[in-house]
């Protein structure tokens, strides 16, 4: 028999959030000690302070009970598959578990959406990169204040892992999902779901397991287990190191797919790579790249055009999450005149032809898992064929960044 629980469950939802200053340059893709010019600031304070009136971040716990038995990884009798996940919480001496959950709040996703919708990029940009950097800044700050509820039981948290990261598949998000979601005693601020990517709606949410340990001396005394440079809990009395953001950072999304099933065969990704992709690696980690397509109308007797998509990329350690998208005519191109859409109505089509993929925002992984048709019409009429000529400059971006061979 499971032992009782010994941590409150525990919902919050009255609290600000203050992410500090340089976190939020940090994941704008700025280098340390960058000072921002007077257009960049003015974007930082609109940003924030909107978010510090209209935002909603909100945080849940709950202890469930661990099995470590067998080398098997169970959580509340629900098994799970992540050894690396199985290893950490073994090698800590944990004996049971909180689960997390926590979000930004649906208001800040609803504003990127409006903010891209009225055609305004850079204060999109930067409410939708704030949105993350509040939902990071809630993880860091778990630690502490799992600590303050679990100190009473004599039990202390470790650093947390989430599927994703590396050693524990993002598809086990559902699993864990379920599982935090199907025993509440707290009702969540907010809808939260699963889409079938294994990605959360909204976005900006994040679900997590802190491993739960006895308070002793010898654990209080071992680096590896004090999670307190991962933890921006200010006011949390029991803090043993000071928070260190970037010299601990937390678990990395894994790698991009090494054994990834595109819906192009890889040897005509392997050409458009050499021949139509361009990719610039920015000191920072960020990635720059354009891939030109070519191709025709489907009438007017087939007038040839080309495009040229543009696709700025998180660095690595973010999982090239996908930052800015456009698609424009190639200089100098102007079969894309004779569309039969565009001689309809020339403002829409183009409106159409520059709205972004649906995995802007996500990491550039989430392109072997969306769901389109194939269509080899060289033009861009119908949406159908604008989501094909999307997922190929996408998956030939996928395909060069971990699949092709290093020359």
């Amino acid at each position: 028999m499971s032992s009782p629980s010994q941590v409150p469950e525990t919902l919050l939802t009255d609290f600000t959030v203050d992410v500090p200053r340089a976190e939020y340059h940090r994941l704008l893709g700025y280098p340390p000690g960058h000072q921002p010019d007077e257009r960049i600031d003015a974007l930082i304070h609109l940003t924030t302070a909107w978010y510090a009136t209209h935002g909603e971040p909100w945080i849940y716990l709950r202890e469930a009970t661990l099995d470590l038995s067998d080398d098997r990884l169970v959580i509340d009798g629900v098994t799970f598959n992540s050894p690396k996940l199985h290893a950490h919480l073994r090698e800590a001496g944990a004996t049971r578990v909180m689960l997390a959950a926590v979000g930004a709040g649906s208001a800040i996703a609803d504003r990127s959406a409006n903010l891209w919708r009225d055609q305004k990029p850079d204060e999109y940009f930067f409410a939708e990169v704030y949105g993350s950097a509040v939902v990071e800044h809630l993880v860091a700050s778990l630690s502490g204040r799992i600590c303050d509820l679990a100190e009473p039981a004599g039990l202390m948290a470790i650093p947390h892992y989430s599927p994703g990261y590396a050693g524990w598949d993002v598809s086990e998000q559902n699993r864990l999902f379920d599982l935090i979601t199907g025993h509440l005693g707290h009702a969540l601020p907010e809808s939260l779901e699963v889409l079938s990517s294994g990605m959360l709606k909204p976005k900006k949410s994040l679900l997590g397991v802190f491993g739960l340990i006895e308070r002793t001396p010898e654990a209080l005394a071992t680096p590896g287990l004090i999670p307190c440079e991962r933890c921006a809990f200010e006011p949390c009395q029991y803090r043993r190191a000071n928070y260190i953001h970037a010299a601990v950072a937390l678990p990395e999304p894994p790698p991009l797919t090494t054994n990834a099933q595109y819906t192009v065969a890889r040897k005509a990704l392997g050409k458009w790579a050499d021949q139509r992709l361009h990719i610039d690696t920015h000191d920072d980690g960020r990635i720059s790249a354009r891939f030109r397509f070519e191709g025709s109308t489907c009438s007017n007797m087939g007038h040839p055009l080309a495009f040229d998509y543009r696709i700025v990329l998180a660095p690595a350690r973010d999982a090239h999450r996908v930052l800015e998208t456009a698609c424009d005519p190639a200089p100098g191109d102007t079969g894309y005149q004779q569309q039969c859409a565009y001689l309809r109505d020339a403002d829409d089509t183009m409106a159409s032809i520059a709205e972004p993929p649906p995995i802007l925002g996500q990491p550039l992984d989430a392109i072997l898992t969306w769901q389109r048709e194939t269509r080899q019409s060289g033009c861009y009429c119908d949406a159908t064929s604008r989501a094909h000529k999307w997922g190929l400059a996408l998956e030939t971006l996928h395909y060069a960044l971990s699949q092709k061979p290093k020359s």
